[in-house]
């Protein structure tokens, strides 16, 4: 079984406590009313099988009935058909295919955690926040989360069309996707200038840990080793494996809880906790977060904000904290069910809540204005000349440089805020 910040064994010791402390007469009374839901149950199937207008598959019926009973639990629960739970696996090896979106039920309708880097959502400007609305011009309300999942994948090389809810706009938006295949790189990172680590994670798949430590000494390795700090982007990060997640957040943590998870009972309490080994060499750290970041991602966030280790930076987070756990069934398939809420350092649970930034930087579009001016020496009649030629060509080149960073307003400013970081650690270290 795998966990997720998305077994059999638990719901047996479950079980058996439940009966340790029940009297006999509760028991008994117990056992009556389930047993009478369930005769409750087989008299429906039955009926439905004798006298539905047209006749029914009963492995389908059984399969609606096995997801309606999971999704009705919470959002992140459902039933995985043998063809779901093999795309399932082939998704948390970090490749798949599909539209490249992470989504979610709310109020009937399917809604963007975060569109994945580089796939055809992403290119196609689908934004965290939007909500699905019809596929090909089919409604989505009354299909449960799986059932629209299955009808946006399909053949690479075929398209279909998203009718899209966003705020701020009156009228839906159609976009048309093209399926591919999706190959998620979850590690990417740069130098910014010659001295700040870059470092985007996408998503936590079964290579992030070890994409994320030969990424870093890349980039540690071009900066000579001499660098001011670490730039972790976690913005649209919607999900992921929990190992993953504690992983990366022990990267850089030397000490202390990661996270904890609380299932039911309070035996079903595991905490995680860091080693010694902080691979930025105790560099300051700043992670941007949005509200497509969920789960996995929050988890990092949340641990490297408790014990001080980075300034979190962006909007509020998607808010998921909880973990579900895949339990593999008869005839292939699974559930995915939810067993635990997970719990920051502190002791706080993000669910419904979200992972609150340090320092709050809304995203900005932003346009370079012609500077305006007063008078100044270089407009006085025969003034001396500074003697370097060079210096239009570099304030030019400066100038580009300024209107491509001002693209990214919240990187804009994470580069602002290491630097004043690095500077003031600077001065406390002399």
């Amino acid at each position: 079984m795998r966990q997720f910040v998305t077994g059999v064994l638990a719901a047996s010791v479950l079980i058996l406590s439940v009966a340790i402390i029940a009297t006999p007469d509760d028991r008994v009374e117990a056992s009556s009313e389930t047993y009478r839901q369930l005769n409750l149950f087989g008299d429906v199937f039955a009926k439905i099988r004798e006298d539905y207008v047209e006749e029914v598959d009963d492995e389908k019926l059984i399969e609606a009935a096995i997801n309606g009973m999971l999704s009705s639990l919470d959002p992140h629960s459902s039933y995985l058909n043998p063809k779901n739970y093999d795309g399932m696996k082939v998704q948390t090896r970090g490749k798949f295919g599909g539209l490249g979106i992470e989504v979610t039920m709310e109020n009937g309708l399917v809604k963007v955690v975060a569109p994945i880097d580089d796939t055809p959502a992403a290119k196609a400007g689908v934004l965290a926040g939007d909500y699905i609305t019809h596929l090909d011009d089919e409604a989505v309300l009354g299909l449960t989360l799986a059932e629209a999942v299955e009808k946006m994948r399909g053949l690479v090389d075929t398209d279909l069309k998203l009718t899209i809810r966003r705020a701020g706009e009156k009228e839906p938006l159609d976009i048309t996707l093209t399926r591919a295949i999706i190959t998620v790189q979850s590690v990417r990172g740069r130098l910014e200038g010659d001295d700040i680590l870059y470092v985007r994670i996408s998503s936590f798949t079964e290579q992030t840990d070890d994409g994320l430590r030969k990424t870093i000494n890349r980039l540690k390795e071009e900066a000579d080793g001499d660098f001011k700090g670490l730039i972790l982007d976690l913005r649209n990060n919607p999900c992921g494996l929990l190992d993953q997640a504690i992983a990366v957040s022990d990267d850089f943590l030397e000490k202390g809880e990661i996270v904890s998870t609380r299932g039911r009972e309070a035996n079903d309490a595991q905490r995680y906790n860091a080693k010694p080994d902080d691979i930025v060499d105790g560099k300051p750290i700043v992670v941007l977060i949005n509200g497509g970041s969920a789960s996995a991602s929050e988890i990092v966030a949340g641990a490297l904000q408790d014990h001080g280790r980075a300034v979190i930076l962006g909007t509020k987070s998607f808010g998921k904290g909880s973990v579900q756990t895949i339990v593999p069934l008869q005839g292939n398939g699974a559930m995915r069910m939810t067993t635990a809420r997970y719990y920051t350092p502190s002791g706080t649970s993000i669910q419904a809540k979200g992972i609150v930034p340090d320092i709050e930087v809304e995203q900005a579009k932003l346009e370079v204005l012609e500077p305006t001016r007063g008078r100044s020496e270089a407009d006085l009649r025969n003034h001396l000349e500074n003697g370097d030629e060079a210096e239009s060509s570099a304030d030019g080149a400066a100038e580009a440089a300024l209107e491509e960073e001002i693209l990214d307003y919240q990187m804009l400013r994470a580069k602002d805020l290491l630097k004043g970081v690095w500077l003031f650690a600077t001065k406390d270290a002399k």
